[in-house]
């Protein structure tokens, strides 16, 4: 991801995406550089708008979303077992936070 990160960062700035720009921002963030990635990364967005690949990614997500008002099929069933795996939950928590407070003594 940090050589997307890098590519999108320079985007941002104003520079030019390519081979030498995204070593400098990688070797700047303390990554080992691996060549073969930078140049795979710079070909895969040659020809790509980054601004308009930007913008669909967000959009997308939210179109993904389902209703929240949707009822589910089974209702009693899917009832009775959001139930018992929250009372699971619950006494994990408990045993979590326990186990826990005995570091302290």
């Amino acid at each position: 991801m940090e050589y997307i990160y890098a590519a999108m960062l320079i985007h941002k700035a104003g520079g030019k995406v390519d081979e030498a720009t995204v070593k400098k921002v990688l070797e700047a963030a303390g990554v080992k550089v691996d060549d073969a990635r930078v140049k795979a990364l710079i070909a895969s967005l040659e020809g790509v708008d980054i601004e308009e690949a930007i913008e669909k990614a967000a959009v997308a997500p939210v179109a993904a979303a389902p209703a929240a008002g949707a009822p589910a099929a089974g209702g009693e069933e899917k009832k009775e077992d959001s139930a018992k795996k929250a009372k699971e939950e619950e006494k994990s928590q408990e045993q979590a936070a326990a186990g826990l407070g005995s570091l302290f003594g």
